[in-house]
């Protein structure tokens, strides 16, 4: 799993696609997630351009894609639950789905460590 400044993780997977939700710091920081809107099956994005959307009773975030690629799946589940992101942020609460068209941005992201270093620096 790798991190983002921005607090989005990402999981490669084997067959090249990869997994993105938001960290647990993230919906920590929303608060009560009560909406979820998620991007087209087929978009392509670049890295650090807007995915997603989450609202919360506190506020509204942009999600953004970690890397380039093709949006793949999305978790459909959200729909109906969107509390699944604040009960389970990096495993049953990721967002969608890509096919990475550059595996070297993943090089730039940071390990759970170095994200975790970053949090306590208040950054």
């Amino acid at each position: 799993m790798k991190f983002t400044d921005s607090h989005e993780w990402i999981t490669v997977e084997n067959n090249n696609g990869a997994v993105v939700g938001v960290s647990n710091h993230a919906q920590e920081e929303l608060g009560d997630i009560v909406y979820v809107e998620l991007p087209a099956v087929g978009k392509s994005v670049k890295a650090g351009e807007e995915a997603a959307v989450l609202e919360s009773t506190k506020a509204a975030a942009d999600v953004y894609s970690p890397v380039s690629g093709t949006i793949t799946a999305v978790n459909h589940a959200l729909k109906a639950n969107p509390e699944l992101i604040n009960r389970s942020p990096e495993k049953d609460g990721w967002l969608f789905k890509i096919k990475p068209t550059d595996t070297h941005e993943l090089d730039k992201l940071m390990d759970r460590s170095s994200y975790e270093s970053m949090l306590k620096s208040g950054s």
